[in-house]
This record gives structure tokens, C-alpha cells and sequence, in this order.
């Protein structure tokens, strides 16, 4: 009977001591909008801030990088580009035999090469056409430094938006930013090399033996158009390289351009 008694009694203090407890989570709650009897582990939290973090930078993450570092980056690889690109365009043929950048004749003189083919004359128009790509082949070996000197306008401001832009878009800026700069500085190593390969003597019969069979006075600037076109060949073999250091790992060959590059994966 006694044993039975302390059983009830042991009974109702565990359902009393449960009420209270109860009572007082909900004490805590109501005061703290805690609620203790759903407390959430560590191990979650953690883990939901650890895929947010990855997620966000996922694609790019710029935060290691400086402006000066982005800047830098951009700079040598524009370098790289021109001397690359003036390697292969000033030697024989560099411009001739690439068909992305050979000087066609003048678009307001191929009235003169169909008017010479037509009269039996089609290897005087090679030969103009040739020449042409050979002052260029010859002037473009000068043109380093011009377009060195002209990379350092690229200001740090400009800098991360061309990182995040397109696969040329440090070759656009530049351009941009600098042809006319670029014409004026080269424009008379062009007309050396004209003088030099003989294409302006070869022009000035050719443009003669047309008029005289047309009765015309047609006249051009070849200087200023073999100018223009070596100046934009470079540019896109500029371009090129450019694309070919975003897209591919390899072409990175310095610490700086796979850090910069390689922050920005497309």
C-alpha cells in the first residue's frame, strides 16, 4: 500500500515538474522569442553560410584583386598582343598571306583593277596590291613602341569594367581611345615604307595608264590608306590575342595574367 502511494506521488511531481518546464520554455519564448525546445544545431547554420559564399562567387571574385593589379593585367596582355602581333605581320607575306588582314586595293579604285584585267593588264594590279601589303609588312616593324606608348592611357577607372566586358573589349577600348593618336605617330613610317618597297612609283603608273585609258583624273591617298589598314591589322591580331588569354588557360604565361584572367571565368 505505502509502495503504491510514493509511485502516485513520484507520478504527479514528474507531471507537475513537467508543467512547470513547460511553463517556463514558454516563459522564454513569449520574453525572448526564443524557443528552446527547438533549438537549431550549429552544424546547419554553418553550412547554409559556407553555400551562399560559394555560390556568390561562383563565376568571379575580384575580391583578392587589386585596381592596380587588374589594371597591370590588362596592360600586359595589350602588350603582348602588339608584340605578338608585330612579329608575325612584319615579315614576308605577314600581311599578304593573312587573309584577316591583307590590304585589298582601295575600295574607290577597283574600278582601276577591273578596267587593267579587262585590258590584259591583271599583273600590274597584283603588283599594286602586293606592294601595298609590303609597305605595311615594312612599316608595321616600327610601330612597337607607338602602340606601347599608347597601352598607358588605359586608366585604372576603365580597367575592371574591360576585365568584365567582352573577349576584346581591352583591344575596343584602345583602339578607341587611341587611333588617332596612333595614325598621326605612324603615318609617316608608312609613307617611308611606300617610297621604300617602290609602291608609290608603281601606283602613280598604274593610276596614269587608267586615266589615260579612261580619260579620267582619278587620284588617292595611299598613304593614309595603307596607314588606316596596318593600324587595324595590328589591332586585330590585338584582338586575338586577347581572346585567346580570357578563353584559355594556357596563353596566361605570366603569374599576373593567370591571377587576373583567371578571376573571371566566361
Amino acid at each position: 500500500m505505502k509502495r503504491t502511494i510514493f509511485l502516485a506521488a513520484g507520478l504527479l511531481f514528474s507531471i507537475s515538474a513537467q508543467a512547470q518546464f513547460g511553463d517556463l520554455l514558454k516563459a522564454v519564448k513569449d520574453k525572448t522569442g526564443v524557443d528552446l525546445s527547438n533549438p537549431k544545431t550549429q552544424n546547419s547554420t554553418n553550412t547554409s553560410t559556407t553555400t551562399t559564399t560559394t555560390n556568390s562567387n561562383s563565376n568571379i571574385n575580384l575580391g583578392n584583386l587589386t585596381s592596380t593589379q587588374i589594371s597591370s593585367g590588362l596592360k600586359e596582355a595589350l602588350n603582348l598582343g602588339v608584340k605578338e602581333g608585330v612579329q608575325k605581320l612584319g615579315v614576308t607575306d605577314g600581311f599578304l598571306k593573312n587573309e584577316a588582314v591583307k590590304i585589298l586595293m582601295p575600295e574607290k579604285l577597283r574600278k582601276i583593277e577591273t578596267t587593267l584585267r579587262g585590258l590584259g593588264m591583271g599583273s600590274l594590279a597584283d603588283q599594286g596590291v602586293k606592294l601595298l601589303n609590303r609597305a605595311a609588312e615594312d612599316a608595321v616593324t616600327e610601330a612597337t613602341p607607338i602602340f606601347t606608348n599608347a597601352i598607358t592611357s588605359m586608366t585604372i577607372t576603365d580597367a575592371k569594367n574591360i576585365l568584365l566586358g567582352s573577349n576584346n573589349a581591352a583591344t575596343n577600348y584602345l583602339q578607341t581611345k587611341t587611333q588617332t593618336q596612333l595614325f598621326t605617330a605612324f603615318q609617316p613610317k608608312v609613307q617611308a615604307s611606300l617610297s621604300k618597297v617602290g609602291a608609290d612609283t608603281v601606283w602613280k603608273n598604274i593610276i596614269s595608264k587608267y586615266n589615260t585609258f579612261t580619260g579620267q583624273a582619278v587620284t588617292t591617298d595611299l598613304n593614309e590608306y595603307v596607314t588606316t589598314e596596318t593600324i587595324n591589322g595590328v589591332f586585330k591580331m590585338v584582338a586575338e590575342k586577347e581572346t585567346g588569354i580570357r578563353n584559355n588557360s594556357a596563353l596566361r604565361t605570366t603569374s599576373l595574367l593567370e591571377k587576373v584572367f583567371g578571376a573571371v571565368k566566361k
